[in-house]
């Protein structure tokens, strides 16, 4: 029987995994199998992080939003404003707000004078 000679796929996929763990340290960047692990958590966590993320990027601007609210003084509450720009069908995103909060107070002023008259 003649010789069978192995193809490169597996070779390939071996590869590229190791191109993927190149970074990671120890065994985790030069083992196959630990390499492939670590590939997988990584790929999930990286995938739970995006939603996470979204979360934490949400939450930071509605804390900027309140304190500029709240030091403004023409509102009480970052609710109170939220709920007073829909009514005016204002349609300004949380992260614009923020940046406005933080980079120009008096523009954020004159958007919450605008929304009482």
């Amino acid at each position: 029987m003649t010789r069978v000679k192995r193809g490169y796929i597996a070779r390939r996929r071996r590869t590229k995994i190791r191109l993927f763990a190149s970074t990671f340290i120890g065994a985790h960047s030069r083992l196959t199998r630990t390499a492939t692990q670590q590939k997988m958590r990584a790929l999930v966590s990286s995938h739970r992080d995006r939603d996470r993320q979204k979360r934490d990027f949400r939450r930071l601007w509605i804390t900027r939003i309140n304190a500029a609210v709240r030091e403004n003084g023409v509102f009480r509450s970052y609710s109170r404003l939220i709920h007073n720009l829909y009514k005016k069908q204002l349609l300004l995103n949380r992260k614009i707000l923020a940046q406005i909060a933080i980079s120009n107070k008096n523009c954020l002023y004159m958007i919450s004078n605008k929304i009482i008259k």
